[in-house]
């Protein structure tokens, strides 16, 4: 177990190494000077020399390289020219607020998507299931920037009874949530459906069955724990989706996330800001991912045996 252990975070490692490497390449191939691009069209001569100079640009590029690995290390990204204020300490303000909008949202697609999903898979091929069925497959091709701004137009404008922007109280984080977790409550409802299916059919089951235990042993302790695996997988590749979506919910909803300060650093040309967001979203997608590798060597006993 300890071998498989350190070897998913030795691969997790060589990932984040990787994202920052592409992070610090893709920042600087950028066509013209980004001293320049940064500074604008009305910038003088003197304010770009001052500007590349304050950033490194001068370095050769495995100076640069070197400063911004080590820079990362110790997470430390400079300031902000937009917000004049410490790189780390902004990202480290708009974490908390992207982490617990995907907690909830996470927490929310999962107690309704199970439910969903087995009521569909032990009342296979029945009225309910067709429709529980569609309506994932409905819910699972929405576009988040659509059902935002549908939502919005419902509760907010219509009914008026919750807020469309902010982040003041509990209120405020419903929509937002909400437009995360209904098509990731689409995704895991078809895939708790489909995996319960193929366990339930399982030689193990129907020895389980024959003992006499009751239905319900069968799917709490033998069916539902066999069927985790490919489930968690899936969570962990959508929290990668749920991050990349919080870029355009944040936005809609004014909500006071990373993914918001990414759409707002890149408009304003803060290049140390984009790189430190987009590396840090980048980061807790390997984190989650890192998390579920794990969990499978709980799960699964081949995998606490290597």
């Amino acid at each position: 177990m300890s071998t498989y252990v350190l070897t998913r975070l030795a691969y997790s490692l060589f990932v984040l190494w990787g994202a920052m490497t592409i992070i610090f390449i893709a920042v600087r191939i950028v066509p013209g000077d980004p001293a320049s691009l940064m500074l604008g069209p009305g910038s003088t001569e003197a304010d770009v020399v001052a500007l590349r100079q304050r950033l490194g640009l001068n370095a050769s590029l495995p100076e640069q390289y070197g400063r911004f690995l080590s820079g990362a290390v110790r997470l430390d990204f400079g300031d902000s020219l937009w917000l004049n204020r410490p790189v780390g300490s902004e990202i480290a303000s708009r974490i908390a607020a992207t982490g617990r909008l995907a907690a909830v949202a996470i927490v929310l697609a999962l107690v309704v998507s199970f439910p969903l999903g087995i009521l569909a898979a032990l009342r296979q091929r029945s009225p309910t299931d067709s429709a529980i069925s569609v309506a994932s497959l409905i819910g699972q091709s929405v576009p988040s920037f659509w059902l935002g701004i549908m939502l919005i137009l419902v509760f907010a404008r219509q009914l008026r009874i919750l807020p469309s922007a902010g982040s003041d109280t509990w209120r405020h984080l419903i929509l937002p949530a909400l437009t995360l977790a209904l098509p990731l409550v689409g995704v895991l409802t078809r895939l708790v459906r489909s995996g319960l299916l193929d366990v339930l059919y399982e030689d193990y089951i129907r020895t389980a069955r024959a003992k006499g235990l009751t239905p319900r042993s069968v799917l709490t302790r033998h069916a539902l724990r066999n069927m985790l695996i490919p489930v968690i997988t899936v969570v962990g590749l959508q929290v990668g989706n749920l991050l990349g979506g919080a870029v355009i919910v944040e936005t809609i909803f004014g909500w006071p996330g990373i993914g918001r300060l990414l759409v707002d650093a890149i408009f304003h040309r803060d290049y140390p800001l984009v790189q430190a967001a987009i590396l840090f979203i980048t980061a807790g997608f390997v984190v989650v991912n890192l998390l579920v590798d794990l969990s499978y060597g709980y799960l699964d006993p081949r995998i606490r045996l290597r």
